[in-house]
């Protein structure tokens, strides 16, 4: 890094980038409801279609940017990105909404994956956990302002227009993308065929170490992907709040994951990755036994899942950072990109896992989210605790 405003605007716009998964699907969160009923179909597939184009997408670009560099494959991300959220945005049925959110994936993937990858390029451990740190804190306002940018789009029109402003939003990041620094160089930059970068996934997934950090926060983005598909339904649907309303009950728990992120740039000078990664895991345990217990017995109503889901969801600004942080640190400096798509691929595909259970049942319910996020959230804590 040059300078301290180079260092200011670089991380700016890795947030921006790393922002990609929050604006392809935060902001349309209150419209899927209504999509439901317009477009006769499970909204909550569209989010499966996402995550499914953008994990498989993020093992193919990883490769790629370690051999030829960060820069181009973001280049061309975010112009498929582009391209997906026009489709999107056209579609008149719910098959073609699912069809382009796949395709919008495979762009929209490039940008959260390599902006982990290039702050890896550049830093290293503690450093590293901080740095991810202040872009989950600058990008916090996306996933705030999304939801409540997509509730007052649907005041004044339809779906379609949530989609249109996702196709401007990732135009800007693409022009933005030029002031970026490209973080490889060649010298550094992987030399091996590609089928070989491909086989080298294996040794990724045989390394227990790397593999338990990972799968930490893969359990955990189960459980916030459950959060983030099922909770509209259950606030607006089954609780009966206003879909405007809603991007402020979601906001909330980015404030808290912003807190945290902020609260855990102090925290790794003095304490261990390790160490952390437990610690906010059994806070996000306790949290979501709290909320499964209080939605099993009815007891508070919308107040019993706004509560305990704000301490289960905040922790993800430490397990996020710490885990992804000490995961990277297990690899060597040329085998990161993959590394990185490995991560991405498993944190983001896992939402798979969720969306396509809640969308098994016919109405989601506080106990089926709850219950998801339990089982899902006592193994991310597993996890880290056999890295102790």
């Amino acid at each position: 890094m040059q300078s301290t405003k180079t260092s200011i605007w670089f991380l700016v716009i890795l947030s921006g980038l790393m922002a990609c998964t929050s604006l392809s699907t935060d902001v349309y969160l209150p419209a899927m409801p209504t999509m439901e009923r317009q477009l006769h179909g499970d909204a909550e597939l569209t989010i499966t279609g996402f995550l499914i184009g953008f994990a498989i997408a993020q093992l193919i670009w990883g490769p790629i940017s370690d051999r030829i560099g960060r820069k181009l494959p973001l280049f061309i991300g975010m112009a498929f990105f582009v391209v997906g959220s026009i489709g999107c945005a056209m579609s008149q049925s719910m098959s073609e909404v699912i069809i382009w959110r796949i395709f919008q994936a495979t762009g929209a993937c490039v940008g959260p994956m390599l902006s982990r990858a290039m702050i890896s390029d550049v830093f290293e451990n503690s450093e590293a956990a901080k740095m991810l740190s202040n872009l989950v804190i600058i990008m916090a306002a996306a996933p705030i302002i999304g939801p409540l940018l997509g509730g007052a789009l649907l005041e004044i029109g339809t779906w379609h227009w949530i989609f249109w402003l996702m196709a401007a939003a990732s135009a800007f990041l693409f022009i933005l993308i030029f002031f970026l620094p490209e973080t490889l160089p060649q010298q550094k930059r992987s030399k091996e065929p590609m089928i070989n970068s491909f086989k080298s996934y294996f040794v990724l997934i045989k390394d227990a170490k790397f593999m338990k950090y990972t799968l930490s926060v893969t359990f955990f983005y189960i459980a916030a992907y459950a959060f983030i598909t099922g909770s509209s339904f259950v606030y607006i649907d089954y609780f009966g709040i206003p879909s405007k309303y809603y991007g402020f009950l979601f906001g909330v728990n980015i404030l808290g994951v912003a807190a945290l992120s902020f609260l855990n740039k102090s925290l790794v000078n003095k304490f261990s990755l390790n160490s952390l990664l437990i610690t906010s895991s059994t806070v996000a345990f306790v949290a979501a036994a709290l909320l499964l217990a209080l939605t099993f017995f009815g007891i508070a109503g919308v107040w019993g899942v706004i509560i305990p889901m704000f301490f289960v969801f905040s922790m993800n600004g430490i397990i996020a950072s710490c885990s992804n942080a000490a995961a990277l640190n297990q690899v060597p400096q040329e085998m990161k990109g993959r590394a990185n798509a490995l991560i991405g691929s498993l944190q983001y595909g896992s939402g798979i896992v969720s969306s396509a259970m809640l969308a098994l049942f016919t109405t989601t319910t506080p106990l089926i989210m709850s219950a998801i996020i339990f089982v899902f959230v006592f193994l991310c804590w597993l996890a880290a605790y056999l890295n102790k």
